[in-house]
């Protein structure tokens, strides 16, 4: 079928639906629901046989749906209508929850249902709800979806003709520092991240509040500062404390907390813990790790899969300790991304932009140089989440890269103005050609993890269900046959030994282009940043969607 996305944005969601139809070999184009004319003009360019919307937050004009039959998918269950319905199901401690695919009509969320999908909530952030359990929930509804639009004797489900709940306001979602506790202050913030956060003050700075952690020992005074700890500050309250990792000051983007606070907390107490943390730890972490058998697993959890110098550094330091005393080391990424590559944000902020991103982009380079070269143990990539730019390219460093069906891939650069290193034009060039590499470079375009190992990109995709056990599995096979391992890493070595020149001219090369686009006044990756950085909304639908 021709099927045309009508979006208010190309997020997660809406790439993994993109690239699942593309994969069931329906044509797809996109349109970003900018207004009225543009969606209209859309479709009657593409003469669509039916419109889906992954994700909308405007009204559609009648004329599109009366002619077009359109779907939309909302992430609520039958009866519930109307706005923040993932915030209003958090706040309200649903237990269940899931998505519904329903026809669009002229009442909000009011047409028949084609498809529902439940899922247990998990108690987390909306943010992290929503790119795991409503993505996998929103896969599942889309096949059933299809498959009951060609059953001719399929009779959709009325929708129930609900209350439509209201959006919450920030007066909803504010914080009472001097009554409420830790794990109530912990569900407000969980309920607004990542959008809009919950205003709040802090030393005389109006922000907004995300990145909620639990502290295990630390206390203080109610909304009290007494420790800070790389990025995040540790906050007391009636009964304990909280880490939080990132505010949003008014008028300006999503920071670490002391980038925001900066010089007001100078003398708060940098409270360290070890490099690695052991998994489950109850305190702000972002590196840990455990150990199964000969098989060591490496979790890097940074915010949206951002990676700054100094997240480089630790991370790279994290991969060495553990190759010590392992012969397998997997690299996990975090909770919502396997990584993003560098950090726009910190650029943005930072009033040395230029020499910031050429320390962020060198120090990804130092990571990726360490799995790379690392010839005494074998590496894999769990792309068990989402990764982008760097962050597919660090994963293509490891020995053998697999990923979690559903899992999407953006590997390339150019959407933000960078012609990008981390070893690139060697490790992507080995996998799938050169032919190949420059077309997905060039492109811009997601990849399902499916499609990525029908190219030769990654080696394995494993079923969502029971993924982690399959990834074991994996895992402690590439060390069972001891001379199996040795031969393995004896080849690698004597590779290495002999290409090692090559791939860091291949590198350096990598660098030479980028330097301009970080250092020149005139680069198209400034005002790109920035766009992204201050989520800038398009003016137009990108051609290379259409």
């Amino acid at each position: 079928m021709k099927i045309l996305l009508i979006v208010s944005a190309f997020n997660s969601l809406t790439q993994r639906v993109f690239c699942e139809l593309q994969d069931m070999n329906h044509e797809v184009s996109v349109q970003y629901a900018i207004s009225n004319e543009a969606m209209m003009q859309s479709v009657e360019e593409f003469a669509p046989d039916i419109i889906f919307c992954p994700y909308l937050k405007k009204y559609l004009p009648c004329e599109i749906f009366l002619n077009t039959p359109t779907y939309i998918l909302h992430p609520g269950i039958r009866g519930d209508r109307g706005h923040n319905s993932l915030d209003h199901a958090l706040k309200e401690d649903k237990k269940e929850w899931g998505v519904v695919i329903l026809r669009a009509n002229e009442e909000l969320d009011g047409g028949d249902i084609y498809a529902e999908v439940r899922f247990l909530m998990r108690e987390s952030y909306k943010a992290s709800i929503y790119r795991n359990e409503v993505a996998s929930a929103a896969s599942k509804a889309l096949k059933i979806f299809l498959k009951n639009l060609h059953d001719k004797d399929y009779k959709p489900t009325p929708q129930l003709k609900s209350p439509i709940h209201p959006y919450l306001t920030q007066q909803e979602r504010a914080i009472d520092w001097q009554k409420e506790t830790t794990k109530e202050i912990i569900k407000k913030i969980h309920v607004s991240d990542s959008y809009p956060g919950v205003k709040d003050e802090f030393l005389g700075v109006e922000c907004y509040l995300f990145g909620a952690w639990q502290e295990s020992s630390l206390k203080g005074e109610p909304k009290e500062i007494i420790a800070k700890r790389d990025g995040a500050v540790c906050v007391g309250t009636i009964d304990g404390a909280l880490w939080i990792s990132h505010m949003l000051e008014v008028g300006k983007f999503k920071l670490p907390s002391t980038y925001i606070l900066k010089e007001k907390i100078k003398g708060v107490k940098e409270v360290r813990i070890p490099l690695i943390s052991e998994v489950g730890e109850i305190t702000f972490h972002e590196i840990s790790s455990k150990v199964m058998g000969e098989v060591g697993y490496l979790y890097f959890n940074f915010h949206n899969g951002a990676m700054h110098s100094e997240q480089c550094i630790r991370l790279k330091y994290a991969f060495e300790y553990l190759r010590e005393s392992c012969k397998v080391v997997v690299l996990m990424g975090g909770a919502d991304f396997f990584s993003n590559g560098i950090h726009l944000n910190i650029l943005q902020d930072s009033k040395k932009q230029g020499e910031d991103g050429w320390s962020n982009i060198n120090a990804m380079n130092d990571v990726v140089k360490s799995i790379l070269f690392a010839d005494d143990v074998v590496t894999v990539a769990s792309l068990g989440k989402n990764a982008g730019a760097g962050g597919v390219f660090l994963a293509l460093a490891c020995d053998y890269a697999v990923a979690r069906e559903g899992v999407v891939l953006n590997p390339h650069y150019k959407t933000l103005g960078l012609s990008g290193s981390e070893y690139h034009t060697y490790t992507l060039e080995k996998r799938v050609g050169k032919v190949k590499a420059d077309e997905l470079l060039t492109k811009c375009l997601p990849l399902s993890a499916n499609k990525a190992k029908k190219i030769g990109m990654i080696d394995e995709v494993f079923e969502e269900n029971n993924y982690f056990d399959s990834l074991d599995e994996f895992a402690q096979k590439l060390c069972e046959d001891g001379d199996k391992y040795s031969d393995f890493l004896y080849d690698k070595e004597d590779f290495l030994s002999k290409n090692g020149y090559m791939i860091e001219q291949k590198k350096e090369q990598e660098l030479k282009i980028m330097y301009p686009e970080f250092w020149d006044k005139d680069s198209s990756f400034h005002k790109l940043r920035y766009d992204f950085v201050y989520k800038v909304c398009s003016i137009e639908t990108p051609k290379r969607l259409k």
